[in-house]
């Protein structure tokens, strides 16, 4: 027997089924007996709680609606494995749980976290000469790893923001003339401002774009935003703000813990929320402009109705390409697209060592905020190429058709 396990784990995207749809998809190509799915990430796999994927995707229209279903069709986890120098338990159970079911291969598609998981298994294998292989397939929305041109989700999520965005204008513009709003959405994005500067991709020919843009990169600076404001109110047309969840004022406190303490997760990550209603409210109190505050939340990692094309064939290409190079024998690598040509645009596939991916993050270049708080030229010509096309979903009784595994 020669079989492959894949697993998902972190924030859902409407990109990352597409990456299980290539693995599996090209790991039957390649002649692997049975395809596991991890049903909950590693802490699924840790529970021997695994998935044959087959009986699900036996037929290649089952797969073309995998790659149009969002969240993490295997589902998902955020557990943290342990220490592998102060307690070996989870990567001893790891191997067992492989060598019992003739696992060849781990394919673990995540964030940044995860990718940690792929680092220290793949480490323990190798000080203890075990075969089995371990490789990252990156997904996340945040857009934050480093090495990679850009991650899968990304181009999705950023499609969904912009366009909703440009949809809330037309509805902000047709208030209320003698009184109008100013509106601020949170976007999401700890430390990093990728999925807020989506913002920017609204202005088009019909459109002149979002008025402001705030970005963890810079330190929220209060009366900035208090001048701002003041401008946008004086000129007295409806606005809108965008602003990433993790901006920080100048001590380092997030805007959201102004108001309310924040939990915290197995990562040690904050859990953000509160940020545009916390900044409606100061406008309101400071101001008294009518305000209404917007929190995309898990919408914009969900929304596959407005998936890219181009995001969910790299999405796939990624899948594909993790399977293969574990063939040839990589192991301890993360697929990273690098980019080929902007115009006209292309990418391709490559591994590239997990240590030099795992637990670090890629911010926004500084360089490409204006002093306006905009975002320059520079983004633009990075961002457009990854929004391009649609991948609709295929409707049934006039909704959305998902592919469900495992319920």
């Amino acid at each position: 027997m020669r079989n492959i396990v894949i697993g998902q784990s972190g924030g859902p995207t409407a990109a990352i089924n597409a990456s299980l749809a290539g693995a599996y998809h090209r790991a039957k190509e390649l002649g692997f007996d049975v395809v596991y799915g991890m049903h909950h990430g590693v802490e699924g796999l840790l529970r021997e709680d695994l998935i044959e994927l087959e009986p699900y995707l036996d037929d290649p229209e089952d797969i073309e609606v995998l790659k149009r279903t969002p969240a993490s069709a295997l589902g998902t986890c955020r557990y943290r494995l342990k220490d592998y120098r102060e307690d070996d338990s989870d990567y001893r159970k790891v191997i067992e749980v492989m060598e019992k079911y003739d696992i060849e291969v781990f394919l673990y598609i995540g964030g940044n976290d995860s990718m940690d998981t792929v680092k220290e298994l793949s480490d323990y294998a190798a000080e203890h000469g075990l075969p089995q292989r371990f490789m990252g397939v990156p997904k996340t929305i945040d857009n934050d790893l480093p090495v990679t041109d850009h991650c899968p989700g990304y181009g999705s999520a950023a499609k969904y923001i912009a366009t909703s965005l440009k949809e809330v204008m037309r509805d902000n513009n047709a208030g209320d003339v003698h009184k109008p709003t100013i509106i601020v959405a949170e976007i999401m994005g700890r430390n990093a401002g990728w999925l807020t500067a989506a913002a920017a991709l609204v202005k088009s020919g019909d459109c002149s774009g979002v008025d402001a843009i705030f970005l963890p990169e810079q330190v929220f600076d209060m009366d900035e935003f208090r001048r701002v404001v003041r401008e946008l109110g004086e000129k007295g047309k409806p606005a809108i703000i965008a602003v990433s969840e993790g901006v920080r004022v100048a001590d380092g406190r997030y805007v959201c813990e102004l108001a309310a303490d924040v939990a915290v997760d197995a990562f040690g990550h904050k859990q953000m929320s509160g940020t545009a209603a916390y900044l409606c409210g100061l406008i309101s109190s400071e101001f008294g402009y009518k305000t209404r505050y917007i929190e995309f939340s898990t919408l914009q990692r969900a929304a596959s109705h407005l998936a890219s094309r181009t995001d969910i064939e790299e999405a796939f290409d990624c899948g594909v390409a993790a399977v293969n190079l574990a063939v040839e024998g990589h192991t301890g690598e993360m697929i990273v697209m690098v980019r080929d040509t902007d115009s006209p645009y292309a990418c391709h596939m490559e591994g590239y060592d997990i240590h030099s991916v795992a637990n670090l993050e890629k911010g926004l270049p500084v360089e490409w905020i204006t002093a306006d708080h905009q975002m320059s030229e520079a983004y633009e010509h990075y961002a457009r190429p990854l929004i391009q096309g649609e991948v609709l979903p295929i409707f049934v009784d006039g909704v959305p058709q998902h592919l469900l595994i495992g319920e």
